[in-house]
């Protein structure tokens, strides 16, 4: 993918031509990742108009030289620092570093580094980069969630009564991998019966009791691309009222957040699209998280739908929707899937049934 980590850095350079400045100092892990496609743990990288320099230490010199084959590898151990003095000598005057990860003694040593350099914030200008998607990173995120379609399906066929949660967090996760992801995207949640009233509770050993419905959260990651997904299940009996009622109420508002999906459309009437049905049904107070998030190289991205947010959608940006309502000692719903904003209507990358599942 050399050209077009070639093609992402150029659209830095056009971003801090806009900003009136020579060069950015990029220190956010991920952030170099997607300009240069290295994985190390230790990475910087500069960006001037006509350079791009990565800097990393010794222990990853032969990644570095395979995966960024494109660009300058400085070895150094103290990374931004050491960028920060390339910067000083090539006598760049405005530069932008990453503010919003870079520590105020890891800033205090660039701006040491280059006293003639005048620093200022960066902002989140590669994250904006990254909100929208490529064919590889698309292809990537499909691969992705086929892959959690697939491990939901086996562990859902021999889901019953009296697994634990965490037992059943563990085989989704084998699961995820036996069926293509590289590895697992971020911690599973799997909560039953008054725990699905904690959004992001942890799976423990209490087992699955009859007539409880679970929730589970989950994902896998495959060439660092994000899946996220969530289902709720009814294990081991017919439902009850209060459960019929209160899926069929998320799974519609996840219906209308979804169809609100669209170049164009802000994020916050997205959420307010499917949050409003919540609001109308009583239950406002029961959904206190936002509608969903983009979804990439991190599980949680720009833009967030949310009544906060100030983002405009457009096409090929990855979202979740996932609406929610928690019920304090008794349990909850959370649908979510992955989609991908097209002109024609939303593309669902997440195709298991959002049907009301009686498992066990």
């Amino acid at each position: 993918m050399p050209q077009q980590h070639a093609v992402r850095r150029d659209r830095l350079r056009a971003l801090l031509a806009e900003q009136d400045l020579d060069a950015a100092l990029i220190t956010h892990r991920v952030n170099v990742r997607y300009l240069t496609g290295f994985t190390g743990s230790n990475a910087a990288l500069l960006v001037t108009a006509s350079t791009a320099v990565l800097a990393t230490d010794s222990r990853y010199a032969v990644a570095a030289a395979e995966q960024a084959s494109d660009v300058e590898v400085l070895l150094a151990r103290g990374v931004a620092a050491s960028l920060a003095e390339r910067v000083e000598r090539e006598q760049v005057a405005r530069a932008g570093y990453e503010t919003h990860v870079l520590s105020i003694d890891d800033a205090r040593a660039v701006e040491q580094a280059s006293p003639t350099v005048t620093w200022t914030s960066l902002g989140r200008a590669v994250e904006a980069l990254r909100t929208v998607k490529d064919d590889t990173e698309l292809e990537l995120l499909g691969r992705a969630t086929a892959a959690g379609d697939a491990a939901l399906t086996d562990l859902l066929g021999g889901l019953t009564v009296g697994q634990s949660e965490r037992r059943i967090a563990r085989r989704l996760e084998r699961l995820l991998v036996e069926h293509g992801a590289d590895a697992v995207g971020f911690p599973t949640i799997v909560a039953a019966g008054p725990h699905g009233a904690m959004p992001h509770h942890e799976p423990c050993d209490r087992p699955v009791g009859r007539g409880e419905l679970v929730t589970i959260d989950f994902g896998g990651q495959v060439g660092g691309y994000h899946a996220d997904c969530t289902r709720t299940v009814l294990v081991g009996a017919a439902p009850e009222q209060w459960q019929a009622e209160l899926y069929e109420l998320v799974r519609t508002a996840q219906q209308a957040g979804t169809a609100a999906l669209a170049p164009g459309a802000r994020a916050a009437d997205v959420d307010a699209a499917a949050r409003r049905m919540i609001e109308q049904a009583g239950y406002g107070e029961a959904f206190g998280h936002g509608l969903g998030h983009g979804v990439g190289l991190e599980v949680h991205e720009e833009p967030l739908l949310a009544a906060s947010s100030p983002a405009t959608l457009t096409d090929r940006v990855p979202l979740t929707v996932e609406p929610g309502v928690y019920l304090p000692g008794r349990g909850g719903v959370r649908i979510e899937d992955t989609l991908v904003v097209r002109p024609g209507g939303p593309e669902l990358l997440t195709t298991t049934t959002k049907d009301l599942l009686v498992l066990g």
